[in-house]
């Protein structure tokens, strides 16, 4: 198989965009990128403590000239943070150079997937389901506007939705070929 053109993976926090990402990389052989993963590196902070330090709107206008760089080069797969594809220059930056997959996950298993995970700063709230109740609800109709959508099924293994991603992706010559 030969990948044509960068998949972007987005949509929530604990979708399975990383995992998904390292397994569909290493399936088509292509390299995978992670842009949470790129300004931590660059910034020699994590991400949370960019947020405290800097706040989101710095973080957005850093997480934008990361996503235009890894996607100047040639086919990969990318993950996003969460809120990446939130902001219509990331989205056009996307869909110019790249091809958004919405990993639609629902807002059951992405709880199950964060709760106990301590690296979420926007879920360092007094509620913190309440928190991620409101993101999905908010973020839902923007995901909606990647290219692709891909249902991820709570039983299902990495290797399943990466194949199931992989059978999607074949329906389209343009970007990945048999």
């Amino acid at each position: 198989m030969r990948l044509k053109r960068t998949i972007v993976l987005v949509g929530m926090m604990g979708s399975g965009k990383s995992a998904i990402g390292r397994a569909l990389s290493a399936r088509l052989n292509v390299p995978f990128q992670d842009s949470d993963h790129a300004i931590e590196e660059a910034a020699q902070e994590t991400i949370a403590e960019i947020f405290a330090r800097d706040g989101e709107a710095f973080f957005r206008r850093r997480e934008s000239e990361v996503i235009q760089r890894l996607l100047d080069g040639p086919p990969a797969v990318l993950s996003t943070g969460g809120g990446a594809f939130l902001a219509p220059r990331n989205r056009d930056i996307i869909a110019h150079s790249g091809a958004a997959v919405w990993l639609d996950a629902p807002l059951k298993l992405l709880w199950e997937r964060v709760r106990h995970k301590d690296t979420r700063p926007l879920l360092r709230t007094a509620d913190p389901f309440a928190t991620l109740s409101a993101l999905f609800e908010e973020r839902t109709p923007v995901y909606a506007l990647a290219a692709l959508r891909l249902p991820v099924k709570p039983r299902y293994s990495i290797d399943e939705t990466t194949q199931s991603l992989i059978d999607m992706l074949l329906d389209h010559p343009d970007l990945l070929e048999a």
